[in-house]
């Protein structure tokens, strides 16, 4: 084995004076490698804006969380504070910005009115589905703007989460036409809270922790959240009777993560790598639990609880499209950053249709072949 000095102090972090002793290490390697497991730990706080051990969204935070620690092997400790613990849940951009927080987890939509390009990174209506966002992100630039976006907040976003597809929301009442979304009051943050604005509408931006209550004493009419699985834990079916589908205005929802760019960069290279890995990791189990689980809540929602279930007529569907190209092309031509923003995303768009006709349209529509 060699000694402290050819392997280099880096070469020992993180392993334990035990790993060592398997190893047959000198005492004086077993002393170093102990010092560094235990006298320089760095505490972390991660703020998001979900409530405490909530299904899906507030355990990919613990987990991203334990991940980190674990594969640290504690040198690196994070501590999660759920939505109003330490600050509220709409604040969570800003304490990670000044680094009352050294991290954050929640959805990019919710900072529009600090950087509006920042809502094309969590769901764009009638956009990319959740494999197509995450290619985008890691393979078509979209990171990269996105870091560009946040820079100026001392801010470094990367993705950790995706709810895949999800339903049209919750309402008091049936939706026939376009013209039952006249004067809706509708939780719904984001690109599509403007569409909704385009088509009569008045989107209203809640945390997840006070939509029950507002459905459900009428302050607004209806709203969307993640899908069954979601839905069913906040017990929404108690508050709206109709629910619809599909998400058209979230069809692959980016959840983040947030780290402040001057704790981030005082890492030793090793524990930033970590912090990478488990992001990553975190962002492809999310998708697989929402996959996994779905189905089953909504079967739930539906028998034993006697939601009705309804598809948005397809009249209604054509005008939001409509609508959400229109509001798209606005809202890129009113700011700098999110028209580069959007560019890149069409860009990337027609590729990545083009290559789906061709691969996952055409091989459903071949499994549904009788």
């Amino acid at each position: 084995m060699r000694t402290i000095k050819s392997w280099g102090k880096l070469a020992l972090v993180g392993l334990t004076a035990a790993t060592l002793v398997a190893c047959g290490g000198s005492e004086e390697e077993k002393t170093t490698a102990k010092a560094e497991t235990t006298a320089d730990v760095i505490n972390w706080k991660m703020v998001t804006t979900w409530p405490k051990n909530f299904p899906g969204l507030g355990t990919a935070a613990e987990d991203l969380a334990k991940n980190i620690t674990a594969m640290s092997n504690g040198r690196l400790t994070v501590k999660v504070y759920a939505a109003g613990e330490l600050v509220p849940a709409l604040e969570v951009f800003d304490a990670v910005s000044r680094g009352t927080a050294q991290m954050g987890h929640g959805g990019a939509f919710y900072w529009k009115g600090k950087a509006p390009a920042a809502q094309f990174f969590s769901a764009v209506p009638f956009g990319f589905t959740a494999q197509e966002m995450n290619s985008w992100l890691h393979y078509g630039g979209g990171l990269k703007l996105w870091e560009e976006t946040y820079a100026p907040f001392n801010l470094i976003p990367m993705a950790a989460g995706n709810t895949g597809v999800q339903m049209g929301g919750w309402f008091n009442k049936e939706i026939n036409s376009l013209a039952d979304f006249q004067g809706l009051k509708m939780r719904l943050p984001g690109l599509g809270g403007e569409v909704l604005k385009k088509v009569g509408g008045t989107p209203v931006n809640l945390p997840g922790s006070e939509i029950f209550t507002a459905l459900q004493t009428g302050t607004i009419d209806a709203t969307e959240w993640v899908g069954p699985y979601n839905d069913l834990a906040f017990g929404l079916y108690k508050a709206a009777k109709f629910y619809y589908y599909p998400g058209w205005h979230e069809p692959g929802s980016t959840m983040e993560a947030l780290y402040n760019k001057d704790a981030f960069e005082a890492l030793p290279e090793d524990l930033q790598l970590i912090v990478r890995a488990a992001t990553r990791q975190v962002n492809a189990d999310m998708l697989d639990e929402f996959t996994a689980r779905n189905n089953t809540a909504l079967e739930t929602l539906v028998n034993e609880h006697n939601v009705v279930f309804k598809a948005f007529p397809r009249e209604v569907l054509v005008a939001l499209k409509n609508a959400s190209a229109q509001t798209l092309e606005e809202v890129a031509a009113a700011d700098p950053m999110s028209q580069k923003v959007y560019d890149s995303f069409k860009a990337f768009n027609s590729k990545v249709r083009a290559w789906h006709e061709v691969s996952e349209r055409a091989y459903i529509n071949a499994r549904e072949l009788e």
